[in-house]
């Protein structure tokens, strides 16, 4: 298959947003799947993106719902992926996810599943270093890391309005998520 043979099979799920506005869309498991995206999804990637780009360096890069194919059925669309700073600039629509250092996804109400349980075996199988899920609903943070066959062998949940603390390839992080937003529907519990 020639890179743009590939390119246009993973635009396919593209088309479809321009269909149907508001949405974002991968292929999970063989499964065009749908979310939502709200306000809040879009301002947490933004004040982690800005967090992280202060920290990494020239040499590493940020893309955002760009496409990752892992394999025929799984192509996923991080909210969040460093990858190598030259690799960006190729300003390409899909990317191998052995480039991933670090991934980060802001979970919709309607991906918790895909999320917590079937990214993370995918980004871990892929030796994905750090895999971060910034959950909105529930008013915290899991940190992943410590990749292996079976999924991340490492995991701590962090609440927002605690600074979440990342050993990772790319250093030390600090992310502070005092201003993260919480789900106005979430439970008051877990409001920071």
């Amino acid at each position: 298959m020639t890179t743009t043979e590939s390119d246009r099979l993973h635009s396919q799920p593209s088309r479809f947003e321009d269909m149907f506005p508001g949405y974002r869309m991968e292929i999970v498991e063989g499964n065009i799947m749908t979310s939502p995206v709200k306000p809040h999804h879009g301002q947490t990637i933004r004040l982690v993106w800005n967090a992280l780009e202060a920290q990494v360096g020239p040499d590493w890069g940020f893309t955002s719902d760009v496409a990752f194919p892992f394999d025929d059925e799984n192509e996923f669309c991080p909210d969040l992926a460093v990858i190598p700073a030259p690799d960006v600039e190729k300003n390409k629509s899909a990317y191998s996810p052995d480039l991933v250092e670090l991934v980060v996804e802001v979970v919709p109400k309607g991906s918790i599943k895909r999320d917590y349980e079937i990214k993370s075996r995918w980004y871990a199988s892929r030796g994905i270093a750090n895999y971060l899920i910034l959950d909105p609903l529930q008013g915290h943070c899991v940190t992943m890391w410590n990749p292996g066959p079976d999924g991340y062998r490492g995991q701590d949940t962090v609440l927002y309005g605690t600074d979440v603390r990342v050993d990772s390839p790319l250093g030390a992080l600090v992310i502070a998520t005092a201003q993260f937003p919480v789900d106005p529907g979430a439970p008051a519990q877990n409001r920071g």
